[in-house]
């Protein structure tokens, strides 16, 4: 009832030892705190919270307009309602080093899991569209450098990001993921990759965990679970999908709004009212208001 009574540090050490075991661990990405409580309940190892999601939230484009402060809320609203470990998309960190470093502590504690830092210059841009510059390796190196000097619980995961594939090549992908290891990333995303064999390339010239971007419309190819485990990846997303998803069927219902005039024909696609009660747990909150306000006014 209310949030998670797992603590924050708590989820941390669990996610950290599961990620060190070597399975694939999925993070569907939560659209709001109830998507997150869904997810968990189909038996998920973890959520994701995609920038692009908390931008298209707020009704605008994911090229670096939302801040810290937003960011950050939203993402204690989701991670306080789940038991599970949920990692965080910080963009470029919200600024310079300094920046960087209050970002780490600050979501740290939001009560989130991890976060990553991609190394795209400011304003940054979907990973997965054309027209996307990164920052020189040396600057690259202080924004992770600075996250993992940040932080106070050192099972906060860093995960650095780099959007370099789609820039200079597979090589330049390789290289500075290994760059970024030693700055102190405990994990690499790296983005927008176009087959296995490019995931497989980084698996091989890193010895931390890897992360695999299974949005839709984009670069990569939609691999399967069990194809990306094959070439050793530890962590898959699918950032946007449930959003997609959602958003896809409202604006079909709002269409046969219009046409009929009603959504009866909808019914059988809606979440019933006894689902949703029972997904936020609304019988233990009545429970508890009868254990609080049991007394009787004398008269």
């Amino acid at each position: 009832m209310l949030y998670s009574t797992v603590p924050a540090h708590e989820k941390r050490r669990l996610f950290r030892e599961r990620l060190s075991s070597g399975e694939l661990l999925r993070f569907p990405g939560a659209f709001n705190p109830l998507s997150a409580r869904l997810i968990e309940r189909k038996g998920f190892e973890g959520v994701y919270i995609s920038g692009a999601v908390l931008s298209a939230d707020l009704g605008l484009p994911d090229i670096g307009l939302t801040t810290l402060t937003e960011v950050a809320a939203r993402g204690q609203q989701i991670a306080r309602m789940t038991d599970l470990p949920a990692i965080i998309d910080a963009d470029t960190g919200f600024g310079e080093p300094m920046n960087v470093a209050r970002t780490i502590q600050t979501l740290e504690d939001s009560g989130l899991a991890g976060a990553h830092i991609e190394d795209q210059i400011n304003p940054k841009r979907c990973g997965h569209l054309d027209g996307k510059a990164v920052v020189d390796k040396d600057t690259a190196i202080k924004r992770i450098r600075a996250a993992a000097d940040a932080r106070r619980d050192p099972n906060f995961l860093i995960m650095a990001r780099t959007d370099i594939r789609a820039v200079e090549g597979l090589d330049a992908a390789t290289d500075r993921a290994k760059a970024l290891v030693d700055a102190g990333a405990d994990a690499i995303f790296p983005e927008a990759m176009r087959t296995l064999e490019e995931f497989a390339a980084i698996r091989a010239a890193v010895d931390v965990p890897i992360l695999a971007n299974m949005t839709e419309f984009g670069k990569s190819e939609l691999f399967s679970v069990d194809q990306l485990e094959g070439v050793g990846v530890n962590i898959v997303i699918w950032p946007v999908s449930l959003l997609r998803i959602a958003m896809g069927a409202a604006s079909r219902a709002l269409d046969t709004l219009i046409d009929d005039g009603h959504l009866t024909s909808k019914l059988g696609e809606m979440q019933h009212r006894a689902d949703l009660y029972d997904l936020i747990d609304y019988e233990h909150y009545n429970h508890f208001d009868q254990d609080v306000f049991n007394f009787q006014i004398q008269r």
